[in-house]
């Protein structure tokens, strides 16, 4: 139990951060923090093999979105010619 409260408290100090943070890019690695910290939350919350895939489906499509919007924020894919 106490490392869902240790989760949950990360994740609270990075929601913090993402909305005091007046610089978008430095608001991208405390998005990624949450998101780790969501996953973890959900797979300690209820261990059970499904909960796993769902914590696992649930990173891997938080982290897609991250790297997008940082690949949006930075520029985007650069086409030479």
């Amino acid at each position: 139990m106490i490392a869902i409260y240790i989760c949950a408290g990360i994740a609270v100090y990075a929601a913090i951060r993402i909305i005091a943070e007046h610089n978008t890019m430095r608001k991208l690695p405390f998005l990624n923090v949450v998101s780790f910290a969501v996953t973890g939350i959900i797979a300690l919350l209820m261990p059970h093999p499904i909960t796993i895939a769902a914590a696992a489906a649930y990173f891997v499509g938080s982290t897609l979105e991250s790297n997008a919007i940082a690949s949006t924020w930075s520029g985007g894919i650069k086409k030479d010619g």
